[in-house]
């Protein structure tokens, strides 16, 4: 392993990356797929490094460090878990449900070409949307397991 101030400065640099992901999120708008998996993916790789790094370092001697995995591990814990995580999984289930309510009451007689492409990049959004969801509700899953 590297020496502590490299595991210090990388944890540093993970969390700043995570409290910049975290304020991009707005109540009011929907995040993109990419984003949300962006989001989750940072989470996950946080939770590993707090359950590692506290393993492995003293809280006595290396204070600094712990105090930030501890500071890090109630972001995660009160402001994702608690506030984003929910938001994001209801606006993924509205989304999902709004178009697929759109899908549905579309008039499939007569659609042009164009009609055909564009609903078929509409059912890829769908399709996306809920392989989302279901990577957002294996996070869900691991948290009632905590």
């Amino acid at each position: 392993m590297t020496s502590l101030d490299d595991v210090s400065e990388m944890f540093h640099v993970e969390s700043k990356k995570l409290n910049n992901l975290l304020s991009a999120v707005s109540p009011k708008s929907e995040l993109p797929i990419h984003e949300i998996i962006e989001l989750y993916y940072q989470i996950i790789n946080m939770s590993s490094m707090i359950v590692m790094l506290k393993q492995q370092i003293d809280s006595k001697t290396s204070a600094s460090l712990f105090g930030k995995i501890l500071e890090t591990e109630k972001i995660i814990s009160e402001k994702f878990n608690l506030e984003i995580h929910p938001q994001i999984m209801g606006k993924l289930v509205n989304s999902i449900h709004d178009a697929t309510k759109n899908l549905q009451s579309d008039d499939f007689a007569q659609k042009s070409k164009d009609d055909v492409e564009h609903d078929a990049k509409r059912y890829d959004e769908l399709r996306q949307k809920m392989s989302t969801k279901e990577f957002v509700e294996q996070y869900d899953k691991g948290l009632s397991y905590d």
